[in-house]
């Protein structure tokens, strides 16, 4: 996460964060099974999703981490 301080004289703080997917762009992306992930995510192999209601995503920078990790383990 990315935080920026603006010009004003508050000192508020800007925050950009990552973007977020969801499991479509997940399972699209990778070629996995949802229920793949979710299984990873209970044995703590994958990070937990953010949950914003009754949905689940995740940032787009830990998705990109997790398969740097797997590549370098191969």
């Amino acid at each position: 996460m990315k935080i920026e301080r603006n010009g004003d004289t508050n000192g508020v703080l800007s925050l950009c964060d990552d973007i977020l997917i969801d499991m479509k762009y997940l399972v699209n992306h990778s070629g996995l099974s949802d229920k793949l992930f979710y299984s990873l995510i209970k044995k703590g192999r994958f990070p937990k999703p953010i949950k914003l209601g009754r949905a689940s995503r995740w940032r787009q920078s830990e998705y990109e981490q997790w398969l740097a990790d797997r590549e370098r383990q191969r």
